[in-house]
């Protein structure tokens, strides 16, 4: 039986890969927001370009690279 790769103590959580794609979504909230389709939530989305892992972070300020650095240790 194959064993699965240990992510390591840097990089992706999931496969230990180092590199990144970092992009943006805005979703809806509730009530009007949503009723009206405003899009009142806005965040990073740090994804592994090996295995696709993702995680989204919500945007506050200009902190690209403090996200990438969170996300791979």
């Amino acid at each position: 039986m194959p064993s699965n790769p240990q992510p390591s103590e840097r990089g992706c959580p999931k496969c230990g890969h180092d590199e990144v794609d970092v992009s943006r979504i805005s979703t809806t909230g509730g009530g009007l927001s949503k009723m009206f389709d405003i899009q009142t939530n806005n965040f990073q989305v740090v994804s592994c370009l090996n295995c696709g892992y993702s995680e989204l972070y919500r945007q506050g300020g200009d902190a690209g690279s403090d996200i990438v650095d969170v996300f791979l240790g």
